[in-house]
């Protein structure tokens, strides 16, 4: 069977013990059509030992190509593409590209092999902690770049960025004050009445007094208020730096040869080391001041006997463990906030997903860390 013909024309001729595909004239846009219609009228498929003559071929591009492909096929296209007698080595590397596009195009399309449920799941677990140990790689090394840019700039007082730290510490220090301030007293007053109404049907009501200052000195005073900064803080430093990220603002600030660690995440960190333990002294004078209320109110138990057993029998150490917990806390929320910022792919949903992320993830952090230190801190006899 021949085609008409025409610039670009393909012809089988006999052979012995096969045929043979010959090639030649012009395979290029200007008569795509023309070879286009040919190929139609090609109804049996090319046979696997049919051999192929490219010496008459003449121009090709990327029509010609796709052209080609129709009638070899992927896997001869890229077998053409590989013999150096055949072709040129500019044309024989426009086939092998088309011949791949082709076949990568064919292994994406290609519906995925039916699993068992079992297996589907283990594999969703293994993607699952796949993630979790990359994941786990990105936070270390973000903290090993933030502690290695802050020891690098601290004998260098004229790089610090006063400014930037004085206006996170108002952000994240002064305007958190009232709302952990409010929610530690309410939490201070529930704790004092369930242990009032536990306590006091063994006669022990003055234990209360012990439950309440014992649980916001030592664990709940700095606990909700890192969790309170988790969610207020940390998601403010994911949408910021994300934001900035998303307009290329960041980009910018590399072009002009200035850090965003140093210049974005350094003053945020500092700022989060000075306003959490702060803020946990609030929140556990906060809690302390609720649950003496409601002694007062219920258990008859005046201030001066609520502050009398706190000093008399509530060890300075509580106190001292407590706090202890608070830099660890800030430097993790902030690390993990500007982590997810620098993350943002540039679009806004992606600021939502990663400052969504950076609240939740800061929140798991504090509460495993916290649980640890307890754990530690119990077996330590401290």
């Amino acid at each position: 069977m021949s085609s008409d013909p025409g610039p670009g024309q393909f012809q089988f001729t006999p052979m012995a013990g096969a045929a043979c595909l010959r090639l030649s004239g012009d395979w290029t846009l200007a008569h795509h059509g023309a070879l286009a219609q040919q190929l139609q009228t090609l109804q049996p498929p090319l046979a696997a030992d049919c051999q192929i003559d490219c010496s008459e071929l003449g121009a090709l591009d990327t029509a010609g190509a796709s052209l080609l492909l129709q009638l070899l096929g992927s896997e001869r296209l890229l077998q053409l593409s590989q013999d150096a007698s055949a072709l040129p080595a500019e044309r024989r590397a426009l086939l092998g590209a088309v011949a791949r596009a082709m076949q990568a195009t064919q292994a994406q399309a290609a519906p995925a092999p039916a699993g068992s449920a079992i297996g589907d799941l283990l594999e969703q677990a293994g993607r699952a902690m796949q993630g979790f140990w990359r994941h786990g790689v990105g936070l270390s090394g973000f903290i090993g770049l933030t502690l290695e840019t802050g020891l690098r700039l601290l004998p260098r007082p004229r790089r610090w960025r006063l400014t930037a730290f004085a206006a996170q510490l108002e952000s994240t220090g002064l305007h958190a004050l009232p709302i952990v301030a409010l929610l530690t007293f309410l939490v201070g007053a529930v704790v004092a009445f369930l242990g009032a109404t536990v306590l006091q049907t063994f006669g022990a009501s003055l234990y209360t007094v012990h439950l309440v200052a014992f649980a916001f000195l030592r664990e709940l005073g700095v606990l909700l208020a890192a969790i309170l900064v988790a969610g207020r803080t940390a998601s403010a430093f994911a949408a910021q730096i994300g934001s900035m990220r998303a307009d290329e603002e960041i980009d910018a600030l590399r072009v002009m040869g200035l850090d965003p660690v140093e210049l974005l995440v350094l003053p945020r960190v500092l700022a989060l080391l000075v306003a959490l333990p702060i803020l946990g002294l609030v929140a556990m004078a906060s809690g302390v001041a609720g649950g003496m209320l409601v002694c007062a109110l219920q258990l008859d138990i005046s201030p001066a006997m609520f502050f009398s057993v706190i000093e008399q029998q509530i060890g300075l150490r509580h106190f001292i463990v407590g706090l202890s917990k608070a830099p660890v806390f800030a430097f993790l929320i902030a690390v993990i906030g500007c982590l997810e910022g620098f993350k943002v792919a540039g679009s806004a949903q992606s600021v939502g997903e990663h400052t969504t992320s950076a609240v939740v993830q800061s929140i798991f952090v504090v509460i495993v860390v916290d649980a640890v230190a307890a754990l530690f801190f119990m077996e330590m006899g401290w």
